[in-house]
Formats: structure tokens, C-alpha cells, sequence
């Protein structure tokens, strides 16, 4: 008889083994999404044994796992703002970063009425899906380049029940910038923004299971910030915004990319880590 404890220390064991990163911490959210209960009533559990099918269940997503196969691909769903999505290797995985960028938009356009805003390589949805839940009388068009991945978007809208206000388009932006002259209020994204030389040196999760293309611009790590600034040139309307997550040490350079392109009062939100992460602009 294998009890919750004995799998626990057995999968962190075995994790540590390999290399992977709060191994403890891993095998529990594991284990609890298994037994579909939360990580904390685990300990409620300790001496319930495990059906063979649940440790067969186990065993394989330890495997994974091991294999730095991300935690979130696993089990398949991951916590964005206090909502939970649908993801898979069709989408980058939803980062702590990335609801800073939400709260910033949230907290300074609470209070204006009938927003059109544009979410610039949705993904799986997550910012689109955040921003309309809180901002209620929100319109957002949300594109993307990859069909896999407005699946997976339109999965979660459905989900959480924002299909009228959420449009969900196809669209390659470095390629196509006809938005058939709508005018914006908002322009958001969190664009591929890790270079072609820096993205080697990622951790083996990202370079092995995350799509590429939502990672890296394969160029300088600038690339689709040039480009949301042209749309935005065309798109944004006058007085409207512009939300934009960054990479660490590119503060100076996407200042100057938007200040070219006629944005003023430019700002930086800080990260956990006390980087500058979030950068937001008023075009004038």
C-alpha cells in the first residue's frame, strides 16, 4: 500500500534527483491535481492510500516532469489573475509578470467607460479574457498568428464567458497591419521579447516545451515592439494608451522606440524582482 506522504517523498526524492527546481513543491501540486483536491488538503491525506490507477497517473506526470516538461502542460491549466485556463504547448504559459501588466491597465482605466482595446499575440487568452472581466464595458480584438493557439483562446473565453465583448482574429502583425481603420483606445501586449542570443540560454522548460515564436523574436528582442508602435502610429487613437511587457535591460531602448513614434508621459511598472517590466505611454 503506497500512501500520499510515502508518493510525496518518494516523486520529491526522485525529482531532486534530476534537477528540478522545488522538487516538494512539484510533487504536490502533481499529486493534487489527481486526487482534484488543493495543495494544502494533501495534508489532510497523508495515510490515504493511492489506487493503482492514480499511481500509475503519477508515476507517468513525475516522468514528465523529470523530463522538464513545465508543471502547467502537465496538468494542463494554469491560475492567471485569479481565473483559471486552459493551456497547452500551443501557448506560452501565463507568468506572474504578466498580471502586473493587467493590474497597471485595470488600475488606471477602471474608470473610463466603452474601452476598444487590441491584444497584440493573445495566446491563450489570458489578458484579453483578465481585462474583460474587469473592465466590463470593454471591447478587446485579440490576435494572433497561430490558429492552435486561438483554439486554445477561444476555449477560455467560452469558458469564462466573455465571447461578446472578446473577437478573436488570426493575423501575422509583422506582416499585415490592416486593423480597417479601427481607432483603438488601448493597445496591449506582451510580445516575443527575448533575442535570438539570449534565448539559448534559457531554462531547458522553456526552450524544450514553450512555442518559440512566442518567446523569442529571433532578431534583437525589439522587433514587435518597432511594429506595435507603427500600429499604434495608425491605430491608436489620440490620448490613447499603450501597455507594453518588457525584458530586463530594454527600458532605454523601447523609451526611445516610443517617444519616436509620438508617445509621451512614458513610464515604468516594476516586477517581484524590482526590474522594470511594464512600460506604458499616451500618444499624442
Amino acid at each position: 500500500m503506497i500512501t500520499v506522504l510515502d508518493s510525496i517523498k518518494l516523486s520529491t526524492e526522485y525529482l531532486e534527483k534530476k534537477g528540478v527546481e522545488s522538487p516538494r513543491l512539484n510533487a504536490e501540486l502533481l499529486l493534487a491535481d489527481i486526487l482534484n483536491c488543493k495543495r494544502l488538503d494533501l495534508y489532510l491525506k497523508y495515510d490515504q492510500p493511492l489506487s493503482e490507477d492514480e499511481i500509475n497517473k503519477y508515476r507517468e506526470y513525475i516522468s514528465r516532469r523529470a523530463k522538464r516538461e513545465p508543471l502547467q502542460y502537465i496538468i494542463g491549466k494554469v491560475d492567471f489573475f485569479g481565473l483559471e485556463l486552459k493551456i497547452n504547448k500551443s501557448v506560452l504559459i501565463p507568468r506572474p509578470e504578466t498580471e502586473i501588466l493587467v493590474e497597471t491597465i485595470i488600475n488606471r482605466e477602471k474608470d473610463k467607460n466603452s474601452l476598444l482595446i487590441l491584444d497584440i499575440g493573445t495566446g491563450s487568452g489570458n489578458i484579453a479574457i483578465a481585462l474583460a472581466k474587469s473592465l466590463s464595458q470593454s471591447k478587446i480584438v485579440a490576435v494572433d498568428i497561430s490558429n492552435e493557439a486561438l483554439k486554445v483562446a477561444e476555449e477560455n473565453v467560452n469558458k469564462h464567458n466573455v465571447i461578446n465583448q472578446i473577437e478573436l482574429v488570426r493575423k501575422n502583425i509583422l506582416e499585415d497591419t490592416n486593423f480597417y481603420n479601427l481607432k483603438f483606445d488601448i493597445i496591449v501586449s506582451n510580445p516575443p521579447y527575448v533575442s535570438i542570443n539570449e534565448y539559448q540560454s534559457l531554462q531547458e522548460e522553456i526552450i524544450l516545451y514553450e512555442p518559440q515564436i512566442a518567446v523569442t523574436d529571433n532578431d534583437d528582442g525589439l522587433k514587435f515592439y518597432r511594429k506595435i508602435s507603427e500600429i499604434a502610429d495608425k491605430n491608436l487613437k489620440t490620448g490613447g494608451r499603450i501597455y507594453l511587457e518588457i525584458g530586463a535591460g530594454r527600458s532605454e531602448q523601447i523609451e526611445n522606440i516610443l517617444t519616436t513614434t509620438g508617445f509621451s508621459n512614458i513610464q515604468f511598472v516594476k516586477d517581484y524582482q524590482q526590474i522594470n517590466r511594464i512600460v506604458y505611454g499616451i500618444k499624442i
